[in-house]
């Protein structure tokens, strides 16, 4: 009888290389189905959708730990673009490598913007969009809930000292006086970069840090600077939008005040009706508020107009992310870079803290949402159950209370 064979020395290279195959595209499936879910369930706004990641990454899934989430968000407020977009396409490279970063963002923007465009036919068809008062309603009250909860893990992990919290409290001081976020989140970055200088510190990779703080867009936006008057065109559509992804922080009502110079003012393509129909789509669809753009796109050219400014609004995040994201690590591990980034992610909390207190005013105005709000927060509390399933659940409450 022949004796067993070993595998040889040739074999095992293609036993690794197809169990690695095998690991990478059971991480892109992942990726792509909770992105998925996500950009069809993650009402609400950024906020919310930064709630809703963490508690599907970090909390159940346990693909990054608080502190590499916190850095991957602090590092989304100093780039330009749609903040949760981003955040997702972060979580998708770090998964996965740049497959990941495509499929994150991929999976967390096509649900959205196939709902938009299906809003913008019924606006066309029918001269005015769908009711969706009673919907909301309903879904509010779970998102404070969701935000409240990720808030409060988030800061354990954020808030290392008193310094920080001291810090912290700062920065929601100042955001609710009105002071610009960069400025907050610049100035918070600051304070923190001097306190390894003031204990002795040396500091490799400071020079890295200021150059990943800076949003570089000047080029962009020089470039970008001058487009075609009407009549429209999928070109004019591209490079206003495209403009839009590489320029604007900010909320969706800085998205607002952008489109309406452009969209408005200077090209005369919407009115400003069609505009706040526009914006009001983004903030009351799932996903993405950056998907007004889709919405746009529809009014103006159809299905190709839509497609054309929905890449154009999120193709700037996406390049963001992939020359800073695998940087991200490296600037933890540098004292200073290290110490301005746990600045910037406890005033990134408190970004959220002010727009989390914002909608609760604009939520709260009756007892059934005060109720609603108060059973998410305990269900959320004493329940690991999917934050996802308390948003459908609102929702279908509040349809059927409308």
């Amino acid at each position: 009888d022949q004796l067993p064979t070993e595998p040889t020395i040739d074999a095992i290279p293609a036993v690794v290389v197809r169990s690695n195959m095998a690991a990478r595209g059971t991480a892109l499936s992942e990726l792509a189905s909770l992105f998925l879910k996500l950009g069809t369930t993650a009402f609400g706004g950024p906020a919310a959708h930064i709630a809703m990641m963490e508690d599907e990454v970090v909390r159940r899934r346990g693909w990054l730990n608080h502190e590499q989430f916190l850095d991957y968000l602090g590092a989304t407020n100093l780039i330009p673009g749609p903040n949760s977009t981003e955040l997702a396409i972060h979580i998708g490279q770090a998964r996965a490598g740049w497959r990941g970063l495509m499929i994150a963002g991929v999976s967390f923007i096509l649900p959205a913007a196939l709902i938009v465009t299906a809003v913008a036919w019924v606006y066309i068809r029918f001269g005015r969009l769908p009711a969706a008062a009673g919907l909301l309603w309903g879904v509010k009250p779970v998102v404070i809930a969701i935000v409240c909860q990720a808030l409060w893990r988030l800061a354990q992990t954020a808030v290392k000292t008193v310094g920080l919290g001291l810090l912290g409290a700062a920065a929601i001081a100042a955001v609710a006086a009105g002071v610009h976020e960069l400025i907050v989140l610049a100035g918070a970055a600051v304070a923190m970069a001097a306190v390894p200088l003031v204990r002795g510190r040396t500091l490799p990779g400071l020079g890295l840090a200021v150059v990943l703080s800076r949003p570089g867009t000047v080029t962009a936006t020089a470039a970008l600077g001058a487009i075609a008057a009407v009549p429209v065109s999928l070109s004019g559509l591209f490079l206003v939008f495209v403009k839009a992804g590489a320029v604007l922080f900010g909320s969706g009502y800085v998205l607002l005040a952008f489109l309406r110079a452009d969209l408005v003012e200077r090209l005369g393509w919407l009115t400003e009706a069609q505009l706040l129909d526009a914006i009001a789509v983004g903030q009351v669809t799932p996903g993405p508020v950056f998907t007004t753009a889709t919405f746009v796109g529809y009014v103006l050219a159809g299905v190709p107009g839509a497609a054309v400014a929905t890449v154009g609004i999120f193709l700037p995040a996406f390049i963001f992310v992939a020359i800073r994201g695998p940087l991200v690590p490296l600037i933890r591990r540098s004292p200073i870079a290290g110490s301005m980034l746990d600045g910037v992610n406890v005033a990134s909390l408190a970004l959220m803290t002010v727009v989390l207190w914002q909608l609760a005013r604009a939520t709260f105005v009756d007892r059934g949402a005060v109720a609603i709000g108060i059973v998410s927060i305990m269900t959320l509390a004493f329940w690991r159950i999917n934050s996802a399933w308390l948003i459908i659940a609102g929702a279908a409450l509040g349809w059927w209370a409308g």
